[in-house]
């Protein structure tokens, strides 16, 4: 069982963050990687030709390994979502009439690749949409299910919703999308690395995530994993260290046409960033040593008894079986003001977000239960 883990990061004694699903703080670990990037980068006697591929290759393992595949040539360095998102946009074979599902207020950059070959290809956009009230996340569910046909091209979720937690079954949408032929493709930022995600169990055929949240990585680093269907595919760039044989820099003056194997064409540009890879690959290291399902236990143990008692008081929560535990939605009382708690919130030095019309709570391993106390006592107090 995992305990408090405060002493792995640099977190100021007085204020309470409970915002990783904004992004998350830096490991010392992780800190010390990336200074040691800076560091090793002053003389470029230290870093060798096998060096643009060797600690690229470790980030690919650590990512393997978390999402339980050994193809590690399936997985891809990004520099964002919207990166990922395009080659599986430019990459995907549609005819006019088909339809593409989103869920309602996904985040932005699992949204406008759909919109945008949509309206180019003359796609239905489905957007699906659920009910603020008990039996949310089952009906949310359900209705995605029921609007996949024989005419649906792609379903892109996120694991959960990046707004307030609510948890997209996987394995059933999974499911029904091979019925019928289409894609499913994950967003999994707000959930890769707090919450288990099995390749082998969900088969996604695309599961993108940026690093700097639940990945616990820099800004402007994510992964990517590509599965069959993009194995042909064309990237975004035509890049010189995605051709094969790249690893031999005499001979780059002989151009290929030849990409590298699997998913690693669609890899952005420099992506051996002498910096943030390894930055990256210390978070992952640390994921995979306290592990995504004890990360979730930890979480759901501190909040229980807050979320228990803030539902008593009026405030609406998503049962425990239809969201994650690191990162839940309170959704405040018709008569309350929000203003006066968002004010109250910030005079108390807590660090949430406010994501449509619910208060996103996202705590991780250096939160305590007391800190989550407060935050419950201070939205009661606000009703008052």
């Amino acid at each position: 069982m995992l305990t408090l883990q405060r002493t792995k990061f640099t977190l100021p004694a007085k204020g309470i963050y409970l915002n990783c699903a904004y992004m998350s703080p830096l490991l010392k670990s992780v800190e010390k990687a990336g200074i040691s990037g800076l560091v090793r980068k002053r003389n470029p006697f230290q870093i060798s030709p096998a060096d643009f591929f060797k600690d690229s290759e470790i980030l690919r393992g650590e990512f393997a390994k978390l999402i339980n595949t050994t193809e590690t040539n399936r997985i891809a360095l990004i520099p964002s979502v919207s990166y990922g998102m395009a080659n599986v946009m430019n990459n995907l074979r549609v005819t006019s009439g088909e339809n593409i599902i989103v869920a309602a207020e996904q985040f932005p950059s699992n949204y406008y690749p759909w919109e945008k070959i949509c309206l180019d290809k003359k796609l239905n956009l489905k957007i699906i949409s659920s009910i603020n009230g008990n039996g949310r996340g089952k009906i949310w569910n359900e209705r995605i299910l029921d609007a996949i046909d024989a005419k649906t091209k792609l379903v892109a979720l996120g694991h959960v919703h990046w707004a307030d937690g609510t948890m997209f079954q996987l394995e059933e949408i999974r499911k029904r999308t091979k019925a019928v032929g289409a894609l499913l493709v994950i967003d999994g930022t707000q959930s890769v690395g707090a919450l288990p995600f099995d390749i082998q169990t969900i088969q996604p055929d695309a599961l993108i995530c940026g690093g700097y949240k639940w990945l616990m990585g820099p800004y402007s680093l994510g992964l990517a994993y590509y599965g069959e269907y993009f194995d042909n595919g064309v990237p975004l760039e035509e890049n010189w260290i995605n051709r094969k044989e790249s690893e031999n820099f005499a001979g780059l003056v002989n151009y290929r046409n030849e990409y590298q194997p699997g998913a690693l064409r669609y890899e952005v540009g420099e992506h051996s960033n002498f910096i943030l890879v390894p930055m990256l690959t210390a978070a992952l290291k640390q994921i995979n040593q306290w592990k995504p399902k004890n990360i979730q236990a930890y979480c759901e143990r501190i909040s229980k008894t807050s979320i228990d008692n803030l539902r008593d008081a009026g405030f609406w929560i998503e049962e425990k079986k239809s969201r994650g535990a690191h990162l839940f939605g309170i959704r405040i009382p018709q008569h309350a003001n929000q203003e006066k708690l968002s004010l109250l919130i910030k005079k108390n030095n807590i660090s949430v977000s406010f994501r449509g019309d619910a208060i996103r709570v996202a705590p991780h391993l250096y939160n305590t239960e007391k800190e989550i106390t407060k935050l419950a006592n201070v939205l009661k107090a606000g009703l008052k």
